[in-house]
């Protein structure tokens, strides 16, 4: 089992990294005029996106072959669907 939660505990990390990114890109977003700019931050905010979406689908895999109730794979699971969430719901800020 150590070696899934060494898989966890660095997914975790990527996790932050990529949701402070995430944020950081939206507000780069809202306050640049350059079209080229926001065209390479949509961008990358896509393929940020897709790879909290891939850790998640990882991340339930863990979950699901884990029997404790409070564990690691259980936090990385809640904070990709948090993360995941916040992406949603502001979403629209591209299209404005």
């Amino acid at each position: 089992m150590k070696e899934s939660q060494s898989l966890t505990n660095n997914l975790l990390m990527e996790v932050e990294v990529l949701s402070n990114r995430l944020r950081n890109i939206k507000q780069s977003y809202k306050s640049t005029e350059n079209k080229a700019l926001k065209g390479r931050l949509f961008s990358e905010n896509k393929n940020l996106f897709k790879r909290v979406n891939e850790i998640y689908k990882i991340a339930e895999l863990l979950n699901k072959n884990n029997t404790d109730n409070i564990n690691f794979s259980n936090l990385l699971v809640e904070i990709t669907k948090r993360t995941l969430n916040e992406n949603k719901f502001e979403s629209n800020l591209f299209f404005l």
